[in-house]
């Protein structure tokens, strides 16, 4: 029963996956053409910002909530009444963080003052980006991945019509709303996709006065799940939120124009890495699937299985990610010029790919060690991934080799990463 769960939830997840993928490479397609080079630079100079702020506000408790359920040790309707509230506590203090940093990151960090206006934008997102993913948490320790799968879809489809109405009347004002309206829109997409998945919560539960006060037991359970994760993810978030302060800063000292920086730094973030992610759709789909089933696996200490899991996950994800390295190694121009109309960013494309091997095994990796209680180890893996990337960066910048300390450091943070958490994972399951 449990091999039949894994196989059906990989196979949706990989179908809904396909899809999502597809839509959103056509979102990228669209939103760069309406909002040109420029546009596209300054949304991927705001985009790290974005993820930070999605980390911390999700507090990586749809993990957490995803872990518990799937161990079945308590009831879904108490598990996620002691989440909100305090999810929702969390993502007001953050709003008022934006609020009074906004500024100083756009003025001072990122120094390109048109990028206010988009930051104060992620504000708005956060409680609907952080609830939906919540939701999806629960339905991935149920299992129930066509709920998750549908709301993704839908959320898609919703998310392009609204850019590709709202974006011409923003252009009229300033590129600057265009940018801000990209980041705007997804509070809309978030808030449809939750009141898809709520469709599909259980509808026999009746609430009670004592359920809607938060279970201290439980809440600490997950917090003692979802703090060492989030400190992982929080990392990574504040790496990438510092790469292009420190890329910008670093290149203006040794002599670069900000024109270049921007154009070069929106081809690398807003061509090439889409291009290098877009197997990210079956990994994932593998690696939430997997999630669930090796975590019972493991908390009925069935260690053998989760090894075996652990090794397919693996084996799936090289089967996908290296026909498609070689053929992006052979025909970058091809990918460029279908997706993008351009020719920018070919040889960067070619340098890159095969680094990207192990980040693609990245993802199943770090769902085995979330499964075997590893997300302590994981923080301390992503830490000195993200050291290593921001030192070479800087390092590899004061070179003046142009955009491409960007990809050194990127290859030197993945094989680190990858390197450390399989080293974890294998003198767990050990024995």
């Amino acid at each position: 029963m449990t091999k039949e769960k894994f196989i059906r939830s990989t196979i949706i997840l990989m179908i809904g996956g396909l899809i999502t993928k597809l839509l959103g490479m056509f979102i990228r397609i669209v939103m760069t053409r309406m909002v040109g080079l420029e546009g596209i630079g300054l949304y991927m100079l705001v985009n790290p910002t974005f993820s930070l702020f999605m980390t911390l506000s999700q507090l990586s408790m749809p993990t957490a909530i995803s872990k518990i359920v799937s161990e079945e040790t308590h009831r879904g309707k108490n598990i996620i009444l002691s989440a909100i509230p305090l999810l929702l506590i969390f993502n007001v203090i953050l709003i008022l963080m934006i609020l009074c940093l906004a500024p100083m990151i756009a003025n001072h960090f990122l120094k390109d003052p048109r990028t206010l206006l988009p930051i104060l934008a992620i504000a708005l997102v956060l409680p609907f980006d952080s609830i939906s993913n919540l939701l999806r948490g629960y339905f991935f320790g149920k299992q129930r991945m066509f709920p998750h799968v549908l709301s993704h879809i839908l959320e898609q489809i919703f998310r392009l019509t609204m850019i590709v109405i709202m974006t011409p009347y923003l252009l009229e004002i300033d590129i600057t709303y265009a940018v801000a309206g990209l980041i705007f829109v997804n509070m809309f997409s978030e808030g449809l996709s939750i009141v898809v998945l709520y469709f599909f919560l259980p509808k026999k539960v009746k609430l009670t006065k004592e359920d809607l006060h938060p279970n201290q037991n439980l809440t600490k359970e997950v917090l003692n799940i979802a703090i060492p994760t989030t400190g992982g993810r929080l990392v990574g978030s504040i790496g990438y939120f510092l790469e292009p302060i420190l890329l910008t800063s670093t290149l203006l000292f040794v002599g670069y124009t900000n024109d270049f920086i921007v154009t070069e730094y929106g081809i690398v973030s807003g061509y090439v890495m889409p291009i290098l992610l877009l197997p990210g759709f079956f990994t994932g789909a593998i690696s939430n699937a997997l999630l669930p089933a090796i975590t019972k696996a493991y908390h009925e200490k069935k260690y053998q299985y989760v090894k075996k899991k652990t090794k397919q996950a693996i084996l799936l994800s090289l089967m996908i990610g290296i026909p498609f390295t070689i053929i992006l190694i052979l025909f970058p121009n091809f990918f460029l010029s279908t997706l993008y109309h351009t020719n920018h960013g070919a040889t960067y494309l070619r340098i890159i790919a095969p680094v990207f091997l192990l980040f693609y095994i990245q993802s199943p990796l770090a769902s085995t060690m979330q499964a075997i209680n590893g997300a302590k180890w994981m923080m301390w893996d992503n830490i000195i991934g993200i050291v290593i990337r921001l030192s070479t960066l800087v390092f590899t910048s004061l070179l003046k080799i142009g955009m491409f300390p960007l990809l050194i450091a990127t290859s030197a943070s993945i094989i680190t990463t990858t390197f450390l958490h399989y080293k974890h994972i294998k003198k767990a399951l050990a024995n």
